[in-house]
């Protein structure tokens, strides 16, 4: 066993009238056992051109190693501590993205740490470039990640570093996570996002599924495997009807992925005949859902009966391979049922308003009030079964017994449509495959509304928007490991991920001879429910941390041009 003590030694070599000092970290050792005069001495590294701040620390660092709570007492007057940058939240996230394979995949590129940076401040705090910025600036980004100085014209320069490797961090992700083994399943949906300004190089209008009249909006499909999680996502322009975004999807799949065998599974107006085709063309099979017309028509053709719906599930197979699976949800019938009456409740408040007023206005003229009373009918869609009509000057409404019993006669029936077979999936699995996508919403909810929240959208070209649209899907990556760690934990990812957030460093701070501070970080032990929060997720919490001198700033300073006369 050999014994060992470390210490920094200042030499002065004089050469004519010139003193030179060169700074060595040097190590004594001997051999446990051996003589004094045993002892013998080597250099480990020449610090004389390192910063004196940095010698500095490392020679207070080496001389109260095994006590620091005396270097205060020792040195009087020259030590000082003050509340360093926030660390918690950015540990525990970078070691997240370190153990799903983020941070390798990204690479050690100042880019790739910048768009690492961007992933994790979508979790920490939803907001522009700027303020990713800004946020770096009060968390321990730089120290954590190895980042390098950089500003707000770095981050966007970094969308167009990443746009351009989406494809490849997708490709790399989905091998890292599924391997050899391919999904048998494929989830795919879409959802559209509103814009607040009107540049947006993918912004038009179309049908908007947030009823935000009058916005411009932008198309997102995400394609996840059969537990949820997101593969890949593209941008489309905002009038891109969900059908044409299936085309290249059945391309990622068939292209870059290698997938030979698989269902594509997609809800309701995803998948039509044109898309059905293109899918039985690559021999991938389909699971999807048929509209209430498309269901009426089947029935009109004897192809279904109304007896075939019932809370259990009925399979019909066709000769052509196609399968139709029926049923009856019970609790969704009572919903629309209960839905229809509070309609109908609402139209007879109108109609009992009207008949007030006309009673009180004698010049009133009843055709208006019922005029008025029919369109908003058509707009709660129940004009089918209730009859409006006038009895001298008053308004009278009723039901429409046969026609009521008619639009009651689907509620909570849905079909699903196949062409996989019964030896691939029976009835049951396959009904269980398509509430699956109930995994796809979830996602987008989070990255809609919830805590990632897309809006609102701070960039206009196509690059920057998909990069954009792209690091949210990233972070929502991230967000499921945090979801099922601390699944079992009183509290939201939110508020564990704020939580996090006041675990902050302390920094040790030291006057040098050439009166410039020199110091080290230092985290203290976290509170026990920080401690909850690191031991759900795996994570050692930090004891300290390299002091990080890297310059954050929200704009960069451009040099000063002469005016010219």
């Amino acid at each position: 066993m050999m014994v060992a003590i470390m210490y920094v030694e200042r030499v002065k070599n004089r050469r004519g009238d010139k003193v030179y000092e060169q700074i060595l970290l040097r190590e004594s050792y001997r051999e446990k056992g051996a003589s004094r005069s045993a002892v013998k001495h080597r250099t480990l590294l020449n610090l004389t051109h390192c910063p004196p701040e940095d010698v500095g620390a490392i020679e207070w660092a080496l001389k109260f190693k095994n006590d620091v709570s005396r270097l205060r007492a020792a040195t009087p007057g020259k030590v000082r501590t003050r509340q360093g940058r926030c660390v918690g939240a950015v540990w525990l996230l970078y070691r997240v993205a370190q153990r799903v394979g983020l941070v390798q995949t990204l690479g050690r590129s100042p880019q790739g740490r910048r768009v690492l940076w961007q992933v994790l401040a979508r979790l920490i705090e939803q907001g522009s470039r700027l303020s990713a910025v800004r946020l770096a600036q009060e968390h321990a980004a730089c120290e954590v990640l190895g980042l390098e100085g950089f500003n707000e014209e770095d981050l966007y320069a970094d969308l167009d570093w990443l746009d351009a490797r989406q494809s490849k961090i997708e490709d790399a992700l989905y091998r890292q996570v599924r391997g050899q083994d391919e999904p048998r399943l494929f989830l795919y949906d879409v959802t559209s996002s509103y814009l607040e300004g009107a540049h947006n190089a993918y912004g038009a209008y179309g049908y908007n599924r947030d009823g935000k009249r009058g916005k411009l909006q932008i198309v997102v499909g995400l394609l996840t495997d059969e537990d949820g999680l997101p593969l890949c996502i593209q941008v489309f322009e905002g009038n891109t009807q969900d059908p044409k975004t299936v085309p290249q999807q059945i391309r990622k799949l068939t292209g870059r992925f290698g997938v030979r065998a698989l269902t594509f599974v997609g809800d309701r107006g995803m998948l039509k005949s044109i898309q059905i085709q293109a899918l039985q063309a690559e021999s991938l099979h389909y699971l999807t859902a048929i509209t209430k017309p498309q269901i009426e028509v089947l029935i009109k053709q004897g192809v279904l009966q109304l007896e075939m719906f019932d809370e259990d599930l009925c399979d019909v197979c066709m000769d052509d391979g196609t399968r139709y699976i029926l049923r009856r949800n019970p609790v969704r019938a009572a919903e629309i049922a209960a839905s229809r009456e509070d309609k109908f409740r609402c139209v007879c408040e109108r109609v009992a308003k009207k008949n007030t007023y006309l009673r009180e206005h004698r010049r009133a003229k009843t055709a208006v009030a019922l005029r008025e009373v029919k369109e908003y009918a058509e707009k709660l869609r129940i004009q089918e079964w209730t009859r409006l009509r006038v009895q001298g000057r008053a308004l009278r409404i009723e039901q429409d017994a046969c026609a009521l019993e008619q639009a009651q006669c689907l509620d909570g029936c849905y079909v699903l449509k196949s062409d996989v077979s019964v030896d691939q999936l029976d009835a049951e699995r396959l009904h269980g495959r398509y509430k699956d996508l109930a995994q796809v919403e979830r996602a987008f909810r989070t990255m809609k509304t919830g805590h990632l929240e897309v809006r609102p959208v701070f960039v206009r070209t196509p690059a920057h928007t998909r990069a954009h649209v792209f690091i949210v899907m990233l972070a929502y990556r991230l967000r499921r490991e945090l979801d099922a760690a601390w699944r079992d934990l009183d509290l939201t990812v939110e508020e564990g991920i704020t939580q996090l957030s006041t675990l902050c460093a302390e920094e040790l701070l030291f006057r040098q001879p050439t009166n410039a501070d020199a110091g080290c970080l230092t985290v203290p032990e976290p509170r026990p429910t920080l401690t909850q929060l690191f031991a759900a997720c795996d994570v050692a919490p930090p004891t300290t941390l390299p002091r990080s001198h890297a310059k954050v700033a929200t704009k960069r300073k451009l040099p000063s041009r002469r005016k010219r006369h």
